[in-house]
């Protein structure tokens, strides 16, 4: 199973005695193994450091979220590389989820043929300021991810965003780059970690919060879903 993975774990047969492989394998897997555990502590430790110090500001988002999905508004999410695909993953949650009420939210990464002709024919600095240009209303949400907290196709959208009256959610790492520091974003959940793994696993804890918080501002009635 492993083989094509760890090629040498095989190595010891043309050149050293069974028991010796075997030992010598049963060493590097136990590495493996803390390793892993030892990473699955260390994304726990920041899971939880960072919803105490977001809390706060993840319920008085939701607050937010829940009062414009509650007046029509929809969700707009967006990221590059991994942090797309979890854009698109916070975007199936609010519009799909597994219980709670469905609401409106699309990821701006979705549509290639949209994404690539943008890209090609104006620059990729403009692949979501553009969508939300054409999509957005004055009540909707714009929600970008990033690692850095410093793209620029991110900042420029989240700009474009503000100047339409959008509310402006920002998840950023490190020390919470561009996104932390610009007035255009009203809430900015920061990951205070170097490591872009860990980042990105406690964003996704983050977004899963802010969905949960949403949708029990909504069933407490304090906001009716037009």
């Amino acid at each position: 199973m492993t083989g094509f993975l760890y090629p040498f774990l095989d190595h010891g047969e043309q050149s050293g005695s069974a028991s010796a492989d075997t030992g010598a394998a049963d060493a590097l897997l136990a590495d493996l193994a803390d390793s892993a555990r030892a990473k699955a502590a260390d994304s726990a430790r920041l899971q939880e450091s960072t919803l105490a110090e977001c809390g706060p500001l993840i319920d008085a988002a939701a607050e937010q979220l829940a009062g414009r999905f509650a007046r029509g508004g929809r969700l707009y999410t967006f990221g590059n590389g991994g942090s797309s695909t979890d854009a698109a993953t916070l975007a199936a949650l609010f519009s799909t989820p597994a219980r709670g009420r469905p609401l409106p939210a699309w990821s701006l990464a979705a549509d290639q043929a949209v994404l690539t002709a943008l890209g090609n024919d104006i620059g990729f600095d403009v692949v979501f300021s553009r969508q939300l240009i054409a999509h957005a209303r004055p009540g909707d949400i714009a929600a970008a991810l990033s690692t850095s907290g410093n793209s620029e196709d991110l900042t420029v959208a989240l700009a474009e965003a503000r100047k339409r009256g959008l509310l402006t959610l920002g998840f950023a790492g490190y020390d919470g780059g561009r996104m932390a520091a610009s007035g255009d974003v009203d809430y900015c959940f920061t990951v205070r970690s170097q490591s872009v793994h860990r980042i990105q696993e406690s964003q996704a804890v983050v977004g899963y919060r802010l969905w949960e918080a949403t949708q029990q501002h909504l069933t407490n009635g304090e906001h009716r879903v037009h």
